[in-house]
């Protein structure tokens, strides 16, 4: 194939397009709408799973990049109950398939890996058609400058102006958002909440709430505080109080011990809303010639562990029906979209389930399959 893959949005989904791409001696340019790599962070801990984000990162010619990459021990986790009491405390042993990078890192040597000048930066989307009969489409750019091309990607994730050429789906507010705390160098400043957080992820569960914890580098924690409630309680508060704010949400969890709380009272970043939105589980579109999209564009749901490495594996795989149909994109496109359809699906439905055993009913011990009266249950030291 001669004609360059125009891939919109510079994601780990897009990047993995490109690379692979590469790898198979396909052109492909990648249009983002951030002014530079370093425009803004890019997230906490990713799990790289072995069925499939690993999977797409060995097509990419770099599963031994991304081994050096990875924070060690970070696949410890632990569950508290909303008194600090341990329910479950699975250190990092080794033998674990999902170890863990931060998406920066993990993007970084996503960029590193494509040629200069394959990424264009500062090209902001503001709109897409079809042209005419055929399979070209124009992009046009916030600047007024438009490309045309034979093959457009949508990686642009959940707000995706390209998915309008193929669906007029929409993500939809789940009932749930997510509150994004900080807490750094929290063996020196915050002993007793590293000590409550482990070495790993902590989980602290209760029905329609929840904190999760990583440690990252460096002692620092990343927490995400959920809460079910609709946007409107949300909007009614002011974020841009941090202190107001992080007080608000902490009278959610109200009762609960002072070294989980602290990860949403002594934040040292604003606390930050998040509200999660999905796509319908099954989402699909019929063929459209000369357009396609991956990861969230396509397919996005809750956080459930899946997004990035789905994102990722749709890349490896959409860059490899590419490079086997040369002379048939459309044939390429099709057989793609097939299997990402029916896996898409699969893992969405996983996630919905999974997420009601996160902070359904019953929570954390359902999840676990622990009885309350369990005798492993032990007190944080």
């Amino acid at each position: 194939m001669s004609t360059p893959v125009t891939i919109i949005g510079a994601g780990l989904g897009g990047l993995m397009l490109a690379r692979v791409l590469h790898v198979h001696g396909i052109p492909a340019t990648v249009y983002e709408g951030e002014s530079s790599p370093t425009a803004r962070t890019q997230g906490g801990l990713l799990d790289i799973h072995d069925h499939n984000g690993q999977l797409a990162l060995r097509e990419a010619g770099l599963i031994e990049e991304f081994r050096s990459l990875v924070l060690e021990g970070r696949q410890a986790s632990r569950f508290l109950l909303p008194d600090g009491t341990v329910l479950v405390d699975q250190p990092d042993d080794g033998t674990g398939g999902r170890p863990e990078i931060l998406r920066g890192d993990l993007r970084r040597m996503l960029l590193d890996s494509l040629p200069a000048g394959s990424v264009k930066w500062g090209n902001r989307v503001s709109g897409v058609t079809a042209l005419g009969e055929g399979h070209h489409h124009e992009v046009t750019f916030d600047d007024g400058s438009t490309i045309v091309t034979s093959l457009l990607v949508g990686a642009d994730g959940a707000w995706s102006r390209v998915r309008s050429l193929l669906s007029d789906a929409t993500p939809e507010y789940t009932g749930m958002s997510a509150v994004e705390t900080h807490l750094f160098d929290s063996e020196r400043r915050h002993p007793i909440t590293a000590k409550a957080v482990g070495q790993g992820a902590m989980y602290a569960l209760a029905p329609g709430k929840g904190l999760l914890a990583h440690r990252e580098r460096g002692g620092t924690l990343h927490n995400y505080v959920f809460v079910t409630a609709p946007q409107s309680w949300f909007a009614t508060i002011d974020f841009t109080d941090a202190a107001a704010a992080a007080a608000r949400i902490a009278q959610e969890f109200e009762g609960w011990a002072p070294e989980l709380t602290a990860l949403i009272t002594h934040s040292d970043t604003p606390p930050v809303l998040r509200p999660l939105y999905a796509l319908p589980i099954g989402h699909r579109w019929d063929r459209v010639p000369g357009v396609t999209l991956l990861g969230d564009a396509a397919h996005l749901t809750a956080p459930n562990g899946e997004g990035a490495n789905l994102a990722m594996y749709d890349g490896s795989e959409l860059a490899k029906a590419i490079a086997a149909h040369p002379d048939d994109v459309e044939a390429a496109i099709t057989a793609y979209e097939q299997a990402m359809f029916a896996r898409s699906t699969e893992a969405a439905a996983e996630g919905t389930e999974g997420h009601k055993l996160l902070f359904g009913e019953g929570t954390p011990y359902v999840m676990l399959g622990l009885d309350t009266d369990d005798k492993q249950i032990s007190r944080v030291p």
